[in-house]
């Protein structure tokens, strides 16, 4: 399993990380998830989601950290707890020195009723190079030009040995196409979308027309490293 091309970037975790200025990025928090669920236990969500962020933060030290899109989890209504939770997870933000900025989701709708930070339908990098948006809507204007873009919306997992495991998609530019990195949802609460036998059609993001052509990429905790599979035209017979 190899890396597919040389990437400008790392994967962490559920996460993404550019250096040079530092930049994190992560999509698909959900915040309010939990409140959702028929599971009358607390989930812990709120607690899960910042103890992981804080991990991330001690150990890249971005100056930047960029949420793509989905923040919130629920269309209609500010769940008991989740404004409190925002709160937490914007101070341990700042309080790592980092600024945070998010790009709205289709979930976000609510999102300006409790978040008062910069927010952008699409955020470039100071590469100039890459541009983050959540994926639910193809990009426009300035956007539209980016060599790269980092997205989310899909929650992509991969099914290996019987056992379904978050995954990042990276579909390499072509003469006529923009990179596209995929992100694995950052909440542990959503159970993702298993791409083994998903086709481009399955997709519900415009940023990824040829999903045979994406290389599946899971992250080890234990070797703290990221394992590339090839193309998931070719990894699928291992993967059925």
């Amino acid at each position: 399993m190899t890396e597919p091309v040389e990437v400008p970037f790392e994967l962490d975790g559920r996460a993404v990380y550019f250096p040079g200025p530092e930049t994190l990025v992560v999509a698909d928090v959900h915040l309010g998830r939990d409140a959702t669920s028929r599971i009358e236990a607390p989930l812990g969500e709120a607690t899960d989601v910042g103890d992981r962020l804080e991990a991330l933060l001690s150990a890249r030290d971005p100056e930047t950290v960029v949420v793509a899109g989905d923040l919130l989890h629920s269309f209609s209504r500010i769940p008991r707890g989740v404004e409190r939770s925002l709160a937490r997870l914007v101070d341990r933000v700042e309080d790592a020195g980092a600024s945070l900025v998010v790009t709205p989701g289709n979930h976000d709708a609510l999102l300006e009723s409790v978040f008062d930070g910069e927010t952008f339908p699409a955020y470039r990098l100071a590469d100039g190079e890459t541009v983050v948006s959540h994926g639910h809507e193809p990009p426009s204007g300035a956007a539209a030009d980016a060599s790269r873009y980092v997205v989310g919306h899909e929650h992509p997992a991969i099914e290996i040995d019987g056992r379904k495991r978050p995954c990042f998609l990276y579909e390499p530019a072509t003469a006529d196409r923009a990179a596209t990195l995929v992100l694995p949802s950052f909440t542990r609460l959503a159970s993702g979308r298993t791409i083994n036998r998903l086709r481009s059609s399955d997709l519900q993001s415009p940023f990824v027309d040829r999903l045979d052509d994406c290389y599946p990429a899971v992250y080890d905790r234990s070797s703290g490293d990221a394992l590339w599979f090839p193309p998931l035209e070719a990894s699928r017979q291992f993967l059925d």
